[in-house]
C-alpha cells in the first residue's frame, strides 16, 4: 500500500517518463558495456543500430532502438544531460504520455529520414532530443504572445541553430537524423497538442497529421529506391 502511494506521488510530482527513459537509456548502454564495448560498432549492430541495409531486410525495430544505444561515454553523459533537462520542460508543458509519444515518435522519424538520406550506420539519442527542441519550437510558435514562452523559445531557437551549425562542420554526426528529429517533433507537437498551455486549432493539427505521414512515406520511398 505504501509502495503503491509513493508510485502515485512520484507520477504526479516528478517528471516520470524523462526520468524512465534516461533509466532505460543508461542500462542498454551498461549492457553494451557488457558484451565489449560501446564503441564496436558490431556491438551496436547486434544491439539495434540504424543500418540500412538491415532495415531494408525487414528489420523496422532499428527506426527507434537507436535512440537507446550510445558509441562511447562522452556521448551518453551530454545526451543524457540533455534528456534530463529538456525533458523535464517537456513534460511539464505536454503532461507524461504526450512526452513519451514525442520521444519515441520524435526520433523514429529522426532515423526515417536518416534511412532515406545518409548510409552511414548510426545510433544515439539526438534525433529524440531534437524532437523535444522542436516541440518547444511549436510552443512559441502557437503561443508566441506569452512572454515567458516568447524569451525560453528565443534560447531553444538559438540552441537548436547552434547545434546544427555545429554539425555541418562535424564529422561523424548524423545531421539528416537530427533535422527529421526536430521537424517530426514540431509536427507532432500540433498533432497532439498541449493542452496545459493552451488550444491548438483543429486545421492545423490535421494539417501537422497529414504532412507528418506523407513525409513519411515519402522518406521510407527514398529510402528503399536510394539502399537497395
Amino acid at each position: 500500500m505504501v509502495l503503491t502511494t509513493d508510485v502515485k506521488r512520484w507520477w504526479h510530482t516528478q517528471p516520470a517518463i524523462t526520468q524512465v527513459l534516461l533509466g532505460l537509456t543508461v542500462g542498454v548502454f551498461l549492457i553494451e558495456w557488457l558484451l565489449g564495448g560501446s564503441t564496436m560498432t558490431t556491438v551496436l549492430y547486434f544491439l539495434g543500430a540504424k543500418n540500412d541495409q538491415a532495415i531494408i531486410a525487414g528489420q523496422w525495430w532499428r527506426f527507434i532502438t537507436p535512440v537507446f544505444l550510445h558509441m562511447g561515454l562522452m556521448h551518453i553523459a551530454v545526451n543524457g544531460v540533455v534528456i534530463y533537462f529538456m525533458g523535464m520542460q517537456i513534460e511539464a508543458l505536454f503532461g507524461h504520455w504526450r512526452m513519451l509519444v514525442l520521444y519515441l515518435l520524435g526520433g523514429i522519424s529522426g532515423n526515417i529520414m536518416s534511412f532515406a538520406l545518409s548510409p552511414d550506420q548510426s545510433v544515439g539519442a539526438s534525433t529524440a532530443i531534437f524532437a523535444l527542441f522542436g516541440a518547444f519550437l511549436m510552443v512559441g510558435e502557437s503561443f508566441w504572445e506569452n512572454p515567458v514562452i516568447r524569451q525560453l523559445t528565443q534560447q531553444f531557437l538559438l540552441l537548436t541553430v547552434v547545434n546544427l551549425v555545429f554539425d555541418v562542420f562535424s564529422t561523424g554526426i548524423d545531421i539528416w537524423g537530427h533535422v527529421g528529429g526536430l521537424a517530426g517533433g514540431f509536427l507532432l507537437a500540433y498533432v497532439l497538442g498541449v493542452p496545459r498551455v493552451g488550444p491548438i486549432p483543429k486545421v492545423k493539427r490535421i494539417l501537422a497529421a497529414v504532412v507528418l505521414i506523407l513525409a513519411w512515406v515519402a522518406l521510407l520511398k527514398l529510402g528503399f529506391t536510394n539502399w537497395q
